[in-house]
């Protein structure tokens, strides 16, 4: 399937867009000039540019914005690198919903910058090229933390690092989903000597109009296959609720996975690991499916706003909180981990002898989580 209309914006100025254009994903890099260069230099100059580059844009659903500098502003496009910005036009009616992004001398809907017209481009592809990054921003701060987003949620986003090791899912010609990968012996933080003792996987999204199709089932087993030698594989805390229901499907699915995954915080020590199957059968055995997880006994409002801040979500986003900061783990030698019996024998699945009772109470309520802040969920004002 081939996808060929322009990813151009119309400009009211009667500038007519060509019919072959390209979207900005599918541009040669030869073509794209000093793109990257010109996001890290001279702001003012860029800024110039976009003024003359088109009077009033057509946004579908709205009426013709007036490109104005006041209605202007600059995103940071990495976690880790402040210099190199995008170039964003906003609503003047509301200024946190991104309506244009000005790339390549033009500007440019978020739908169209994560669109393709190479019918290759299909399922998950690893980030490589500065316009996959590109992508991956938008899919990550402007649709996920700003147009999708639910009103009455105060998750908060951040840009992803710069050499952050991602895989985009590529379907019917645009990007639809995601999912961002912390590697053994990768730096935790840049204010730490911390790394990760296990592969992790950090970060997941998937767009609601492409949600309850399989996504997030298949981008949990292509993380478990780019591991195969790996004993233990990690999952950041702390896990969503709807992220553990497709962590569930897909361990009945795949139960030989069932060991391998853990709920971790960084860097990743056995004693910063819950397995995942094993707390999915003690919160069955506690909470049984007709009864519901509301506790009885009555929430403080320090409860209450943990408990909001644990189990944030958008509607069915899948989504993984980042890793909080812990101290200096010891980098020798560790214990492996328990033997985990087979689904056949039941609930009797056992951790080391302090574990259980830790979890048993985490999930009555008795001790809160460990506050955590989500690494790629943060506002962006």
């Amino acid at each position: 399937m081939l996808y060929l209309h322009c990813s151009f914006p119309c400009r009211v100025k009667k500038i007519a867009c060509l019919p072959d254009c390209l979207f900005l994903v599918d541009i040669k890099d030869e073509n794209l000039g000093s793109l990257e260069t010109g996001l890290c230099n001279n702001q003012a100059k860029l800024m110039e540019e976009a003024l003359s580059a088109a009077e009033e844009l057509s946004v579908p659903g709205q009426k013709n914005i007036k490109v104005e500098a006041s209605s202007m502003t600059f995103l940071p496009l990495y976690r880790d690198d402040s210099e190199c910005c995008l170039l964003v036009l906003t609503d003047p009616q509301d200024k946190n919903r991104v309506l244009a992004i000005y790339l390549n001398n033009s500007w440019r809907l978020p739908e169209d910058v994560i669109k393709t017209s190479d019918p290759f481009r299909e399922g998950l592809k690893q980030v490589q090229t500065f316009q996959e990054r590109i992508v991956l921003f938008v899919l990550n701060c402007i649709i996920f933390g700003m147009l999708e987003r639910s009103l009455t949620d105060d998750t908060v986003f951040v840009p992803h690092p710069k050499k952050e090791d991602a895989r985009i899912f590529w379907k019917s010609g645009e990007a639809v989903a995601f999912y961002t990968i912390k590697r053994r012996g990768n730096l935790c933080d840049g204010h730490t000597s911390q790394c990760y003792m296990l592969p992790v996987l950090d970060t997941m999204f998937v767009r609601k109009k492409f949600r309850r199709r399989g996504l997030g089932m298949q981008m949990l087993q292509d993380f478990c296959q780019s591991f195969p030698s790996e004993d233990a594989l990690g999952l950041s805390c702390p896990l969503s609720a709807d992220m553990e229901k497709v962590c569930q499907k897909f361990l009945e699915s795949y139960p030989k996975e069932q060991p391998r995954l853990w709920e971790v915080e960084a860097p990743g020590d056995w004693t910063q690991r819950v397995n995942i199957w094993l707390k999915i059968q003690l919160e069955q055995t506690h909470f049984p499916k007709n009864a519901g997880r509301s506790s009885p006994i009555p929430k403080g409002e320090d409860d209450e706003a943990e408990e909001r801040r644990i189990n944030t979500s958008l509607g069915c986003i899948l989504h993984l909180g980042g890793l909080p900061d812990k101290p200096m783990a010891d980098l020798g030698d560790h214990r492996g981990p328990p033997d985990l019996p087979s689904q056949s024998d039941g609930l009797q699945l056992q951790l080391k002898a302090d574990e259980p009772e830790k979890l048993k109470k985490r999930t009555r309520g008795e001790e809160p989580a460990v506050e955590s802040v989500a690494k790629h969920l943060r506002t962006i004002s």
